[in-house]
């Protein structure tokens, strides 16, 4: 290539003296002298070419080594973020399936084909049962609930926020958030200090506090929840608050409260004779072991959640207070007249009503209808 550049600007210094000889222009001695000014200027940027081009090269050779290793770097790192990311999101997922106290829906008889194998009597019974549930009653999907001693206020908890039922009227006028204080500072109920917080056994001034704390926190996430007009937005509130263990427990104990709280209003009217009180009261205060309030928080909430759930007679008071109607499949009492019952049985036309299913009077799931 420097030979060709040598012979090309040799050529044009020769022709260039050649017209200088001739003394003067004419126009094809014009055209000659563009044409060597044409190719002197070729002849000076090739040549200047041939000079920059190692230099470029090499520039350019670093730079695509740098972008091969820049696009190496990055796609192992994506792999990396990727791989740790699903890693995360396995972690997290199982995280909150154990957490949550309520599973999702699953196919009715698959779970039964899961928890009653066998061709024991019981297996065979509850494989008709549920069979009978599937076909007669519609009901397809079935959600587990924690089986543990809080079971049945779970469940009916988790029912009554998913579809979205709003709180009492009666919770609303006598503000719930005050309740503990009007018991002690009103009614001078000062035994309720030794009320128990299911497994924590707690005593002292402080159950005030703490039971309004636990008060507040039910307030709060039913007014949120059922203030929710997307069904499955309010599904997932649920299912976050019911993977919540601590707060879980607060609505559990808020409940409990308010349950003592109506004990102890029935007691009072019956003790005065003031008012209609529903038959519920007059069963509960027939029974030796809730004969009055005291007795009636000792022996059966403060053991709520600890050692033992809730009886009939609490499931009725439950129904009552909430303003809702329980309807309960109890499959143990399968082709009697105590298969479905109604919790309580006196109840308004515009209570909403719940489902729950139980297979031994103690753990109770969710039944989903679908017709």
């Amino acid at each position: 290539m420097q030979r060709g550049l040598d012979k090309v600007a040799s050529k044009s210094r020769q022709q260039f003296a050649e017209f200088e000889r001739n003394g003067k222009a004419n126009p094809s001695s014009k055209k000659s002298v563009g044409r060597i000014e044409e190719q002197s200027w070729t002849a000076a940027v090739a040549r200047s070419l041939h000079l920059v081009w190692p230099a470029v090269k090499g520039l350019l050779m670093l730079g695509m080594s740098f972008l091969i290793a820049a696009l190496w770097y990055c796609r192992r790192l994506y792999t990396y973020l990727a791989q740790l990311l699903k890693w995360w999101s396995r972690y997290l997922q199982k995280k909150f399936i154990k957490n949550l106290s309520v599973l999702a829906k699953v196919d009715l008889l698959g779970y039964c084909a899961r928890e009653w194998k066998g061709e024991t009597k019981q297996a065979i019974q509850m494989r008709k049962v549920y069979e009978e549930l599937f076909w007669r009653h519609h009901i397809k999907y079935i959600r587990q609930v924690r089986g543990d001693h809080y079971c049945a206020l779970r469940a009916v908890l988790f029912r009554v926020f998913s579809q979205g039922i709003s709180i009492p009227s009666w919770m609303k006028e006598r503000d719930i958030l005050k309740l503990p204080e009007k018991l002690l500072y009103s009614q001078g109920c000062n035994w309720i200090q030794q009320y128990s917080f299911g497994p924590e056994r707690y005593t002292g001034s402080n159950v005030f506090g703490k039971l309004r704390k636990c008060i507040e926190t039910l307030k709060a996430n039913w007014t949120e929840i059922s203030g929710v007009k997307d069904k499955d937005e309010r599904g997932n509130m649920c299912n976050i608050l019911f993977s919540d263990e601590r707060k879980e427990y607060k609505l559990y104990e808020a409940i409990k409260f308010i349950m003592l709280y109506q004990v102890i209003e029935a007691y009072e009217q019956m003790k005065n004779g003031q008012g209609h009180v529903p038959r519920l009261f007059s069963l509960l205060f027939a029974r030796d072991t809730s004969s009055d309030p005291l007795s009636f928080m000792i022996n059966h909430l403060n053991p709520l959640g600890d050692t033992g759930g809730l009886q009939q007679v609490e499931m009725i008071l439950l129904g009552y207070l909430l303003e809702v109607k329980i309807r309960v499949y109890r499959l143990c009492k399968f082709n009697t007249e105590e298969f479905q019952v109604n919790y309580p049985e006196e109840y308004h036309r515009e209570w909403h009503e719940i489902y729950l299913l139980t297979e031994d009077d103690h753990h109770y799931h969710i039944p989903i209808i679908s017709i």
